[in-house]
């Protein structure tokens, strides 16, 4: 299984950049994102920056990754999935069936 990590820039040459993030130090390509500030925080993928976050998605997605890792350990872990827990699933629009419903 792969994983994409949330991750910061640290500096970049407009091609790569260093990310830091999740006790961990890499460079990376940013061929997929383009060029982005210092700062800014990306979804990482086997050494490519695959998406640039939003700062309100950087958390939700340490704590998916801190419930993998309690869950592997047998630890609680719905604390910090909460944010799931707590709603009522809905299918995106365009897998919506709209003659289907009500």
């Amino acid at each position: 299984m792969c994983i994409g990590l949330p991750m910061r820039v640290l500096e970049t040459d407009g091609v790569s950049a260093v990310v830091e993030g999740l006790g961990s130090r890499r460079r990376v390509s940013l061929l997929l994102v383009g060029d982005v500030a210092v700062g800014t925080p990306v979804l990482v993928h086997i050494e490519t920056a695959v998406r640039v976050l939003t700062e309100e998605e950087v958390p939700l997605l340490e704590g998916a990754l801190a419930a993998a890792e309690a869950a592997a350990r047998g630890e609680p872990w719905e604390h910090l999935m909460s944010d799931l827990l707590e709603r009522t699933p809905e299918l995106p629009v365009h897998l919506q069936n709209k003659e289907a419903l009500p």
